[in-house]
């Protein structure tokens, strides 16, 4: 079995390379849908959050709420580092549970989909990485259509994210996804059938 880790910064294009592996067959095993379940009602992480934030940060249906949350970490990096350190080593076992169940059906091969792969420091745990890129003015412009960002909060939100070149460097298999939606298609065509050539 071949573990690939998928990362890209915002706005590259990064879930729909995901979304066209998994319909080549490919096990995609999504970081954020991951962080979501490790913050569901009666898990350790939520308890976890409640006693340092207090229950400000909980919806009255005893969900997390996660804009109440964020306003509290985003700025702020020592708050942000606790929430990571809560999150991460869950989401981390979860990844875990879904790369072994992935292994006992005898997938050949497995997607972990996550942002912040490099940041994180998890390459070293992947057969491969592949990073979806584009131009940063490409990027800048789908970030302003796509979520009705100004050109300053998307230069701010990209500006707040390693810089490409370096996950470049690191990386096994690049995409860059700078064209029409037939050319991407293409390009995840061929890499899947790369993959599973590395997966044999």
């Amino acid at each position: 079995m071949l573990i690939v880790g998928l990362t890209g910064n915002i706005a590259a294009g990064k879930s729909m390379v995901a979304q066209r592996l998994a319909a080549l067959g490919a096990t995609v095993i999504d970081a954020d849908h991951l962080a979501r379940e490790a913050v569901r009602p009666g898990t350790r992480a939520l308890r976890r959050i409640v006693d340092r934030w207090g229950v400000g940060v909980l919806m009255p249906d005893g969900t997390l709420d996660r804009t109440a949350l964020r306003e509290i970490v985003f700025a702020d990096d020592v708050e942000r580092a606790a929430l990571d350190a809560i999150v991460h080593p869950e989401v981390a076992l979860l990844r875990e549970e879904e790369v072994g169940a992935a292994r006992a059906r005898g997938d050949r091969l497995v997607v972990c989909d996550i942002p912040l792969l490099f940041e994180v420091g998890l390459e070293g745990e992947m057969d491969r990485v592949v990073l979806v890129d584009a131009p940063p003015e490409v990027r800048r412009e789908r970030l302003m259509r796509d979520r009705g960002l100004s050109a300053s909060a998307a230069s701010a939100m990209m500006a707040a994210q390693m810089p490409s070149q370096r996950k470049r460097d690191r990386a096994h298999h690049l995409i860059d996804n700078d064209g029409t939606v037939e050319e991407l298609d293409a390009k995840v065509r061929a890499l899947h059938a790369e993959l599973l050539r590395a997966a044999a």
